[in-house]
């Protein structure tokens, strides 16, 4: 079965993912850790989305199939990330990191990884559509 989402429907739910990041701490009202770790996560995901080779990356640089395992990876850590550092107390702040680790782990399942553009050999800035 073919992954529903495309590219660059993927790429819009990244952008939208580093605006929701960086305004959850203000949103949800929560401080400290948790807060560091949006923001910080939030540029780490602005970095990523800007370098990735895909229709709205702009250096393309890192692969989109390397991008999903870092994504799978990231929504792993969000899930944990409450209990493993203390913060599972903080009401706001546990569900707002679980639901986005099960929502991270579902576009994963749900992204055709296989389909973005590809930087070639050489990093002439050139691309090839490479169908896998």
């Amino acid at each position: 079965m073919k992954a529903p989402l495309s590219p660059r429907i993927h790429g819009y739910g990244d952008y939208l993912i580093v605006a929701l990041l960086a305004l959850a701490p203000t949103l949800f009202n929560f401080s400290g850790l948790p807060a560091v770790f949006c923001y910080v996560l939030a540029l780490a995901q602005l970095g990523m989305s800007l370098m990735t080779a895909y229709p709205l990356g702009v250096a393309k640089i890192i692969p989109f199939t390397v991008h999903g395992s870092i994504e799978v990876v990231v929504s792993a850590f969000l899930v944990i990330a409450p209990f493993l550092f203390g913060f599972s107390r903080v009401i706001s702040a546990r569900n707002f990191f679980l639901v986005s680790g099960i929502g991270l782990f579902l576009v994963w399942l749900a992204t055709n990884y296989k389909a973005a553009e590809r930087p070639l050999a050489g990093g002439m800035g050139l691309r090839r559509r490479v169908q896998v």
